[in-house]
């Protein structure tokens, strides 16, 4: 289903049951379909909405408009047209440091936090070298594959996930695969996210390549108050594909431990 936000269309999957809804956001390259295997082991008890950034999946691809602030307009867009009253962020990678700056706005009826593998607050420091690759990694099938097997993953996935990552990688916007290492990782929202005032829980995969254990104990969780953090064994950047029993399995417990505090 598409939903008319900030004049351009966003493609959403809304599913499953419950009073209390899992709101997610997808990594750069993704899709809302990063997020189907976790979403299968929770619609039977929550209300799970996963969509597709702009510029990836089947959303609309304007040509501007990738700021993590205009992302963050878009989810804020979206949960108010669904009318949302009791919510969790769940942000991936990119999508978490969209969830980051959304929640420091302290939309009306956010219960959570829940950042995997999440994208520090801070400007990531690569080169202008390191910066093409990146993009120019997103452009051929071998070329994700590399990153798939060498940098995105630490644990093998089945043949049909992988071919989703391939697939939703390859079909981004050329505007979109370029504002994040141009202009998304160099943003810098870490006096916002100090405002942060709900239960905060981030997973990293043990074996992450891309948001390592230490950079989130570093860069990400002295900087939002009471932030807490459990490390996923064996997993890379790619949890929510490679051990999604062990994601939505977090995701419960901790929207578990938010009852007692909310009623």
């Amino acid at each position: 289903m598409k939903y008319q936000i900030n004049d351009i269309e966003l493609n959403v999957c809304d599913q499953g049951l419950g009073e209390q809804v899992l709101f997610f956001l997808h990594y750069w390259g993704g899709s809302l379909r990063t997020w189907g295997e976790v979403i299968k082991r929770l619609e039977n008890h929550f209300r799970c909405i996963a969509y597709d950034h702009r510029g990836w999946g089947n959303s609309d691809a304007p040509p501007s408009g990738y700021r993590i602030e205009d992302l963050a307009h878009d989810a804020e867009g979206l949960i108010r047209k669904l009318g949302l009253r009791r919510y969790a962020l769940i942000g991936h990678s990119m999508g978490g440091k969209v969830a980051q700056l959304l929640a420091s706005w302290h939309p009306a009826g956010l219960e959570g936090l829940l950042l995997v593998a999440p994208s520090p607050p801070v400007p990531m420091t690569v080169t202008e070298e390191q910066r093409k690759r990146m993009i120019e990694a997103y452009g051929k099938r071998q070329d994700v594959e590399v990153l798939i097997q060498h940098v995105l993953t630490a644990l093998p996935i089945p043949q049909k996930l992988y071919e989703i990552i391939i697939e939703d990688t390859l079909r981004g916007a050329s505007q979109a695969k370029r504002a994040w290492p141009e202009v998304g990782m160099l943003e810098d929202i870490s006096p916002a996210v100090r405002g942060i005032n709900v239960p905060t829980l981030v997973l990293a995969g043990e074996n992450d390549q891309v948001e390592r254990v230490q950079t989130l104990e570093q860069e990400l969780i002295p900087r939002i108050p009471d932030a807490q953090m459990k490390v996923i064994p064996r997993s890379g950047h790619l949890s929510p594909l490679e051990v999604p029993d062990e994601i939505a399995a977090e995701i419960q417990n901790f929207l578990v431990s938010l009852r007692p505090k909310i009623g």
